[in-house]
């Protein structure tokens, strides 16, 4: 019996599937499947009963599975004490950040080049996604520290929250499209222009209308705030956006309406897993995320 082989069986069992498992684990789906064969044969005991749509345990396999978690756990431990031990940092580091926060007032390309240039046998990733996207996959171990949007939903105690900015969000409408604040309500009866669903923002507006007892009328979604503010400038609707300086605003083409009654905040946050051990690496890049975010 090898940890890879636990690891494979553990990741079959999370996904359910042997396709989807093989591409978590980068592997071919016809090796994975020999793979798991072989410890059953070694085991003497079918772990998997493999249905046509999915995989699910076995009564054996159930009562190994929370053994080979704690068998992978604790070889990680012993990875992890090693390098702590030397002082060395290695592996790889998989991160998210929702689409639209890097910039230069939001540096996190900084934060990532220098962590690469003080530890460089560590690799990293980065992708992009929206907030309920890289929720799922810091969730399902596919990410290990994501920048997201909150919503004000529950998250769960597995998940750790750090937030790094918190923001008005705003009312940006076309220079004659009137002044000073705007309500929740009012907002019903004009077409929003808006991040798209599974975004921060977009979840803060949505539970608020929900809450107000009405559905927002959402006329252009982009994934990019700045088209958001093209579209409201050319008298399209009101967009829903972060809080915008007077620069800002005037580079657009907008003006700035404060949304009252309820204010609505938009919050960026780091998200991390809690309880599952992190790799030294990962520790190390998220404690400098925190801190060169924060001052961001």
């Amino acid at each position: 019996m090898e940890l890879r082989q636990l690891r494979y069986f553990v990741t079959v069992v999370e996904e359910a599937n042997f396709t989807r498992a093989a591409a978590r684990l980068h592997l071919a789906q016809p090796g994975l499947s020999a793979q798991i064969r072989q410890l059953e044969r070694e085991l003497g005991q079918q772990l998997l009963d493999r249905g046509s749509r999915s995989v699910t345990l076995t009564e054996v396999g159930a009562a190994v599975l929370p053994h080979a978690r704690t068998a992978l756990a604790a070889a990680e431990r012993v990875t992890a004490t090693v390098d702590e031990f030397t002082g060395l940092l290695r592996g790889h580091v998989r991160v998210g950040c929702v689409s639209g926060t890097a910039s230069e007032d939001f540096d996190i390309a900084t934060v990532l080049a220098d962590f690469h240039d003080d530890h460089p046998q560590v690799g990293i990733s980065l992708t992009e996604d929206t907030s309920e996207n890289m929720l799922a996959a810091v969730r399902g171990g596919e990410l290990d520290i994501a920048l997201i949007g909150l919503t004000g939903a529950e998250i769960g105690d597995d998940i750790g929250v750090d937030v790094v900015l918190d923001t008005p969000v705003v009312a940006a409408v076309a220079a004659d499209g009137g002044s000073g604040r705007i309500t929740l309500a009012e907002l019903r009866d004009h077409p929003l222009i808006c991040l798209p669903r599974g975004t921060g923002i977009r979840g803060v507006l949505d539970r608020a209308c929900a809450a107000a007892g009405f559905e927002p009328d959402v006329a252009f979604e982009a994934a990019a705030p700045p088209l958001l503010l093209l579209l409201a400038a050319r008298g399209l609707g009101i967009a829903v956006v972060p809080a915008l300086t007077p620069t800002e605003a005037e580079a657009f083409g907008v003006r700035v309406r404060p949304i009252i009654e309820p204010e609505l905040h938009g919050q960026l946050a780091l998200a991390w897993r809690r309880d599952r051990p992190d790799s030294p690496a990962a520790k190390v890049l998220l404690g400098q995320l925190r801190i060169g975010l924060s001052g961001s």
